[in-house]
């Protein structure tokens, strides 16, 4: 127990360091090329905190613990959203430039109707499913490249101010290694923190949708608490948004199209899965209850963070009374 404790600190140092760097190396870039943070933290920043999410599905799935690769992607997305976004919320709301946001909400909702509609009609993730899912996020990021191209500088000059004359390579150096140091630190994370649980006796299910989806979402912590400190909330919400989406069409689509496997049952409420009953359904209203208001008004406010960090703290007890 001991080693993987200390193993597990090590990870939880790797993530902060990277973190640091990660938020450095994409706010440098954003910055030289006048692109709106929110939209760097949906596309670059969203790859590199998702990178633990597919290590740890993609081997999941091939191990044939497919119930561990399908409830990190839900539960990292409930995790994503409750968790993180509401930390980030609660601390400090502020305006959302609506434009911006439009492009990976529709996407992520558009992602969710197909995934929900596959789960509830067939029970099962085969590998044209798996396809579908990466077409989507390919789609997604020719949509985002050609926005960010064909966006006004203008637009972003007073949302944007270059505080430094850092070198470009520098910048990419800093993404690059924060993204390394965060994958591999959230790998540690997540394999001691399970042997962790289940020393303790906690059930694989449980493991997937909550020790695991915590595990594999702090990157996405470690991001969102640094931009805050730094000033950079709207790297933060982008990021929150895009690992979302890319939870659903790159971790899922990777697993599957690696090793097709059925929707877990490992516990049933009122004669159903629970997973169709409870998972599914807190995925899509946290999502919703996070974006369609800050649509709607052009800005965050501090009762969503409040709320959807209820919602979470409910949803991790339920899991572990089942």
């Amino acid at each position: 127990m001991l080693i993987p404790t200390l193993l597990f600190l090590l990870g939880l140092l790797f993530l902060i360091k990277g973190g640091d760097w990660f938020v450095d190396g994409a706010t440098g870039i954003a910055h030289r090329f006048h692109l709106p943070e929110i939209l760097i933290g949906a596309t670059v920043v969203s790859i590199g905190t998702t990178l633990p999410e597919v290590m740890v599905s993609a081997s999941s799935a091939l191990s044939g613990h497919g119930e561990i690769a399908y409830g990190n992607a839900i539960g990292s997305i409930i995790c994503n959203t409750a968790l993180i976004a509401a930390i980030t919320i609660a601390v400090k709301p502020g305006p959302v430039d609506r434009n911006t946001l439009k492009s990976p909400v529709c996407f992520f909702f558009l992602a969710a109707a197909f995934y929900s509609a596959t789960a509830y009609s067939a029970g099962y993730f085969s590998r044209t499913t798996g396809i579908l899912l990466l077409a989507m996020f390919v789609i997604y990021m020719c949509v985002t490249i050609f926005q960010m191209k064909s966006a006004p500088e203008e637009e972003y000059v007073q949302e944007l101010s270059i505080q430094g004359h850092s070198s470009i390579y520098k910048d990419i150096l800093l993404l690059i290694a924060g993204a390394i140091l965060i994958a591999f630190g959230a790998n540690l994370l997540v394999e001691n923190g399970t042997l962790i649980a289940q020393a303790l006796g906690v059930p694989e299910s449980v493991i997937a949708l909550t020790f695991v989806a915590l595990g594999t979402s702090l990157p996405e912590l470690v991001t969102a608490i640094t931009s805050l400190l730094k000033g950079h909330g709207a790297l933060s919400l982008g990021n929150v948004i895009g690992a979302n989406l890319f939870n659903l069409v790159l971790v899922s689509g990777v697993s599957v199209v690696l090793a097709p496997f059925q929707i877990p049952e490992s516990a049933v409420i009122a004669g159903k899965n629970a997973s169709l009953v409870l998972d599914i359904p807190v995925m899509l209203f946290v999502m919703t209850f996070l974006t369609l208001p800050t649509l709607i008004r052009g800005k965050l406010s501090r009762i969503q963070g409040i709320v959807l960090l209820i919602i979470y703290a409910s949803f991790c007890v339920i899991q572990f009374m089942m």
